[in-house]
């Protein structure tokens, strides 16, 4: 049986890689992100996006470094008519600020491309219920199926065969 397909958003390499934080909450997400990546990646298919490499390419060239070397060799995905269409149709019906537009374009790569789930860490434009059930139906408008979208820590939880 092929492994499950995850889609890893940017706020789960921004974790996995930082330095350790003071800040209780952070640091457990942190924890968490590397017992995730070290335990349980390895029983998925992982896919990043042109947008995820750009985006962990930015700031601090050595922790840039270190993100793109977390994911080399993971497939990448596409972003096509397809997925900008889905993406701007999200933007609309979110309201995502013009800044986050980004986070559109992740829920619309993973939608598109059929993924099993997408992880992130972000919880104010992607893992929230009310972006969840938008993104439900208009995926479900569109005939496609969407992403279980969930934090490492609940990934942890889900059974998967190997």
């Amino acid at each position: 049986m092929p492994k499950q397909t995850v889609y890893i958003e940017t706020t789960v390499l921004s974790y996995l890689t930082s330095r350790p934080s003071r800040d209780l909450l952070v640091a457990a997400h942190q924890q968490v992100t590397l017992e995730w990546w070290e335990n349980w990646l390895p029983s998925f298919e992982p896919f990043v996006s042109a947008l995820v490499i750009d985006e962990v390419s930015r700031g601090d060239e050595v922790a840039a470094k270190l993100r793109l070397e977390k994911i080399a060799g993971f497939s990448v995905l596409e972003i096509t008519d397809g997925v900008r269409r889905l993406a701007d149709l999200y933007f609309e019906a979110i309201q995502i600020p013009k800044k986050a537009r980004g986070d559109a374009y992740h829920l619309a790569l993973a939608s598109f491309h059929g993924m099993d789930f997408l992880v992130t860490w972000n919880f104010g434009h992607i893992l929230n219920p009310r972006v969840k059930t938008i993104v439900q139906t208009i995926n479900t408008a569109q005939r496609i199926s969407t992403p279980i979208i969930c934090s490492p820590e609940e990934l942890m939880e889900v059974e998967h065969e190997d």
